[in-house]
């Protein structure tokens, strides 16, 4: 029965590494990566859709993305969602294709997104965490109604505990990764 619990909350915290790369493939480094625009909303037709859905991307070359859209008619609001968006590049458009130049990161830009990612790094590690407290409690209360025993409840807590250490632990690793990443010049 515990197994179970050790289960859910495995899946809970995969789930959780799963949004942290997400998360920090979307925070730009100096180089052109097509991850940044994951999350990225164009208005389509009056219905607001992921920008992955309506082009293809491709790397130019280390600071160039280039988009190539299905519908040419959704030129415009790419662009447009693309200026808008958190990234911080100018997209530019030749009528068929849109070209996005990655600007040069200043020390202060690195320094911001350094401190995005440790704030993204610690939300995350918290979610872990509330995992874990999910299945403590529920381990617990079957401790609690006898339908295991306080040997089995405390061995499953010490498997949920090393559970734990090891997603907080992979998710610092990201996070250092992408402060090293981010901080090279």
């Amino acid at each position: 029965m515990t197994a179970s619990e050790l289960s859910d909350a495995k899946k809970a915290m995969e789930r959780t590494l799963e949004a942290t790369r997400e998360d920090f493939a979307a925070v730009r480094t100096g180089r052109a990566n097509p991850g940044l625009y994951a999350k990225v909303l164009v208005d389509y037709y009056g219905s607001p859709t992921p920008l992955q859905q309506l082009a293809t991307f491709s790397v130019q070359d280390a600071r160039t993305i280039l988009i190539s859209p299905f519908d040419v008619n959704a030129l415009r609001e790419i662009e447009v969602a693309l200026s808008s968006s958190e990234v911080g590049a100018n997209p530019s458009n030749d009528g068929k294709v849109i070209r996005v130049v990655m600007p040069e990161l200043t020390k202060e830009r690195r320094q911001e997104y350094v401190k995005i990612i440790k704030s993204k790094a610690e939300d995350h590690r918290v979610s872990v965490r509330n995992s874990r407290r999910s299945a403590k409690e529920a381990i617990d209360k079957m401790v609690d109604d006898g339908d295991i025993g306080k040997d089995e409840g405390r061995r499953a807590e010490k498997d949920l505990d090393e559970l734990t250490r090891n997603f907080v632990d992979q998710i610092d690793e990201m996070a250092k990764n992408k402060e090293e990443e981010l901080l090279e010049v």
